[in-house]
């Protein structure tokens, strides 16, 4: 089975700081374009940040120096640090891989951000 699972979500007071991960099992997410988003309550679903095949990255303005997203093809896993946390932070985060016109979600983790 195809499948992305994220985890390292939780609640964090503000300035605090969180890894999450993403781990693909089934097949290899080498190729593929991998993406975390957010989905805030009563908001709909935005990209955080994303990662190429080939490793360039690009980010939300309101993650831009805060977050860092990263990949390790060997253990099939994106990696999202996000580094002082705000509020506004707080939501659902979703794992997602895209090649072509095909394209997996994850079941999301939830980031809480306490002020």
């Amino acid at each position: 089975q195809v499948q992305l699972v994220e985890s390292g979500g939780g609640l964090v007071q503000a300035g605090g700081s969180l890894r999450l991960s993403c781990a693909g099992s089934g097949r290899s997410f080498s190729i593929f374009g991998m993406g975390w988003y957010r989905q805030a309550p009563g908001k709909q679903r935005e990209l955080v940040a994303g990662i190429t095949s080939g490793g360039t990255t690009n980010y939300a303005d309101s993650a831009k120096g805060r977050f860092t997203i990263s990949r390790d093809n060997a253990k099939n896993t994106v990696y999202l640090q996000m580094n002082s946390l705000k509020p506004e932070d707080t939501g659902v985060y979703y794992c997602n891989a895209v090649v072509r016109e095909f394209s997996l979600w994850g079941q999301g983790t939830q980031v809480t951000v306490s002020s």
